[in-house]
């Protein structure tokens, strides 16, 4: 297929009407400047009422986000700081999900004024994995102790359906020693329902879709040509996901292109709208990278709307408490001290040992290469130092793919963390993977840190749940003398 016909017949409009309501779509720009002026200083008991409804599982209405967003008091910002940690452990217990991300493709049609894979960027190397290369992609992440990919494409008719599927399968079949890849995700563009069930069918994980800016004027700016161009048909790119069967869908932001504040706004109505489509499903997660600098990319460095390390410190203990039961994602665009800082604000994941470059894992490139990458990364640190980090912070981290493949996906899942039950679950089968992963991937000094906080859990476990406990340690022994892939 040309790029011309690619670019003709990708966007079909009747997928998009049939989810609005007069042909409006669930952003209310207007609307949400209206809520955030509206609930400005809230009163304090105001406050304290919303982090209690959050504190029972609830998710936040719009309004009410829009008050936690408007607080000035730097003690109530506190009381909400501890309320997210809280809701946390509640629906999640301590665990954290690590993954890594993997960029197969960096040709794209669009003209996205912040990112190095745009069209019009001629310093930019394009490049397209084969298959071959994958595989040893792959391998390479398999060696360090990888279970979960993140799968990345750019817009472009060379990395079409087709090849999303070939390059999923290929990853799921290598094996190194006892590793392999349990879960694939996927970060692509938008596509047909048609298109998504074929992506359904390949098995993978998350499908995730960034609006990029919930703003319609910032969008239309910052998107002045291309496929991404249409608003509409990124805004419901979720909701022909889940008509298609993909349960398991991931929304998020980039922070930076227009007032984060709004931002979080839209990505609540985002969750609210996928639930009343979808009998009460929304976001398995939400993520809200930051802009970040990219070679031959001069927006960046232009936009008024930079978040500063003490807005993105709010922004995601707004969103912890506005969708108690939705796990966020904090990425390796941020710098590794301050990650250190916002993992207890409600963080349920997280990437490690990142690299972005096409091909770069295999090639174990130490140094990043801008023009090979869509942005540069803040945290380069091996798994096994984040793990090592972790641990000493009280943190187990788990490589647990069971839910998806027992099917606690969409509904299922949602009520479980709704209830708080999931993390009973999460907690078995982090402590069995995490087993795995020290015995297989640790180094002496990062295991002496996991055996500490794997025995707390352990304890943990044994008193909290005593019927299962007997299961438990069986399964526990088992991996101990060699067996993988135990869960509950």
């Amino acid at each position: 297929m040309t790029v011309k016909e690619f670019l003709d017949t990708t966007i079909r409009q009747d997928e998009i009407l049939k989810f609005m309501k007069n042909e409006q779509d669930f952003i209310n720009d207007d609307e949400i400047a209206h809520l955030l002026k509206e609930n400005k200083n809230p009163e304090p008991k105001k406050i304290r009422d919303i982090i209690q409804k959050s504190l029972s599982i609830e998710r936040l209405e719009p309004h009410e986000t829009a008050c936690l967003l408007n607080v000035k008091d730097p003690s109530l910002w506190e009381e909400i700081f501890e309320g997210a940690a809280e809701v946390k452990k509640r629906v999640y217990d301590n665990r954290i999900v690590t993954f890594a991300p993997l960029y197969l493709s960096n040709f794209c049609v669009n003209s996205c004024l912040y990112c190095g894979f745009r069209k019009e960027n001629t310093e930019e190397k394009r490049k397209r994995l084969s298959l071959e290369e994958v595989k040893n992609e792959t391998q390479a992440l398999i060696k360090i102790g990888h279970k979960r990919l993140i799968v990345v494409y750019g817009e472009h008719p060379v990395s079409d359906i087709d090849y999303i599927v070939d390059t999923i399968s290929t990853i799921y079949s290598v094996t190194v020693d006892k590793g392999q890849i349990r879960r694939v995700n996927v970060n692509a563009p938008p596509m047909s329902v048609e298109k998504l069930k074929l992506l359904k069918q390949a098995g993978i994980g998350t499908y995730q879709v960034f609006q990029e800016t919930y703003h319609h004027q910032t969008y239309k700016k910052v998107h002045p040509r291309g496929i991404k161009a249409d608003y509409k048909w990124r805004l419901y790119a979720l909701h022909r996901a889940m008509e298609a069967g993909i349960d398991d869908v991931a929304i998020g932001a980039l922070f930076g292109l227009y007032d984060w504040k709004f931002e979080v706004m839209g990505l609540v109505y985002h969750t609210i709208d996928l639930e009343k489509h979808f009998n009460g499903i929304g976001p398995h997660t939400i993520s809200f990278p930051r802009l970040e600098p990219a070679k031959n990319t001069p927006f960046i460095q232009q936009t008024e709307y930079k978040v500063s390390d003490e807005d993105f410190k709010k922004l995601i203990a707004v969103l912890r408490l506005s969708v108690p039961y939705t796990g966020l994602i904090l990425t390796a665009r941020e710098p590794a001290h301050l990650r250190r800082e916002v993992i207890s604000l409600g963080i349920t994941q997280t990437d490690a040992s990142t690299k972005i470059g096409i091909g770069a894992y295999s090639k174990n490139l130490e140094q990043q290469i801008p023009a090979e990458q869509q942005f540069l990364l803040g945290d380069t640190r091996s798994l096994d130092e984040v793990i090592g980090e972790f641990a000493e912070m009280g943190y187990i981290t788990s490589f647990c793919t069971a839910g998806y493949r027992c099917g606690r996906t969409g509904e299922r899942i949602m009520e479980l963390l709704r209830k708080g039950k999931e993390r009973w679950f999460c907690k078995l089968n982090a402590v069995l993977t995490f087993r795995e992963w020290l015995d297989d991937y640790a180094s002496p000094k990062t295991k002496e840190k996991g055996e500490k906080i794997i025995q707390k859990e352990i304890e943990e476990i044994k008193q909290k749940l005593p019927n299962i406990f007997p299961k438990f340690l069986k399964f526990y022994k088992r991996i101990q003398n060699g067996e993988r892939d135990l869960y509950f």
